[in-house]
């Protein structure tokens, strides 16, 4: 088979691409991706039992400071009102997160104006003070002061990396998001923020929907590549250690796991993503996919739920591990990736990167202008 270009996944790096090459150079574009759909993790579809549309990978909400980005995406769908809150529960008791003014007054049991959190919290912090912290656990209570780390932190790192937080890099943490006032949007810097109003995989027919390109599914692009012949170049993003044969060793991945369950309440729990800090529950998270699309008329006899418990599995890659070993590893294999003429690089798997959504969207963009198109 020859095609002009080759792209691995289907995920929003790839699709991206493979739009502007189509569109813009009128040039032939295979892609193949190794699960049976498109979409990558922004993957959505209706749960037949309830019809409610779900994010098979774990709730995505699309945010963004960037007019191009969103007006690229804008191209193939529109966006609802949706405004992402995160809440958590400590303690059977719920809390803003990031921590706010509010997370702060209802913990300790004070009344705080906004000009009066940070000597509070700079009392709290001297209590137990760590100038060079050498752990996950001394940077955050360095940060925030030990009991808030106990409450908010602890509990919620120890279940999502499997590690007590005191065996962990301290890098982890550059710093903790604390607001002294009530904001409580979660992403307070996004200019351009909702979900898409005909779901996510809706982007991905439509990016896609071209004469130029011919998607594969269910195809593993190892299996496959030496029956391909290739004009121009390969644009790969699947995992760069498995590329090069793991050459120097795996790189880590931490994985995520989703328990289905259908709850008989039309609200299970008043909000689309509920954090647990504390090490019991073991899920670190449940969603509830109905709030997303407030403008839907879903069923009010039942909803749908997806606990997701942190794992390993190579297989399901979410979160890199950037510890000095990996970090190690990713040079070398970065350096071997310079080698590759005809091969680039990107999105989440190929740079080893936990990318969002609008930066993938816009690696593409400019990975095609800097070194496709020009």
């Amino acid at each position: 088979m020859e095609t002009d270009y080759l792209i691995v996944g289907a995920g929003f790096f790839g699709a991206v691409i493979a739009n502007k090459i189509a569109s813009e150079l009128k040039k032939k574009v295979l892609i193949v991706e190794k699960r049976d759909h498109i979409g990558g993790n922004c993957y959505s579809k209706i749960d037949e039992e309830t019809g409610i549309e779900h994010h098979v990978y774990g709730t995505h909400i699309f945010h963004t400071n960037s007019k191009n980005v969103f007006e690229y995406l804008s191209q193939f769908t529109e966006f609802n009102s949706y405004y992402h809150q995160v809440l958590t529960t400590h303690n059977d008791r719920v809390y803003q997160m990031p921590i706010n003014l509010e997370t702060i007054n209802s913990f300790y049991g004070v009344n705080l104006k906004p000009f009066e959190v940070d000597d509070f919290l700079a009392e709290e912090k001297a209590k137990e003070q760590y100038p060079k912290p050498k752990n996950l656990e001394e940077k955050a209570i360095s940060l925030i002061g030990r009991p808030l780390y106990e409450a908010f932190i602890k509990g919620y790192t120890q279940k999502q990396w499997q590690k007590d937080p005191s065996e962990l890099p301290a890098s982890i943490i550059n710093r903790l998001p604390v607001r002294n006032n009530y904001d409580e949007s979660y992403f307070n810097n996004g200019r351009y923020q909702g979900i898409p109003l005909d779901g996510y995989t809706a982007i991905f027919e439509r990016m896609l929907d071209h004469e130029l390109i011919t998607v594969k599914t269910s195809t593993d692009y190892f299996s496959i590549k030496d029956k391909i012949t290739v004009n121009e170049k390969t644009i790969y993003s699947g995992p760069i250690d498995l590329y090069f044969n793991y050459t120097h060793g795996h790189l880590d991945w931490r994985s995520v796991r989703f328990e289905r369950v259908v709850s008989p309440y039309k609200d299970f729990q008043g909000t689309s993503v509920m954090n647990f800090a504390d090490e019991s529950p073991a899920y670190t998270r449940i969603h509830e996919p109905r709030h997303l699309h407030p403008e839907r008329n879903y069923t009010e006899s039942q909803s749908l739920l997806f606990y997701e418990y942190s794992e390993t599995n190579p297989e399901e890659p979410y979160y890199p591990v950037n510890n000095q070993e990996n970090k190690v590893k990713l040079e070398r294999y970065q350096e071997l990736a310079k080698k590759e003429e005809k091969v680039l690089f990107g999105g989440r798997l190929g740079t080893y990167s936990y990318y969002d959504m609008d930066q993938v969207i816009g690696q593409a963009l400019s990975l095609f202008e800097t070194q496709i198109k020009s």
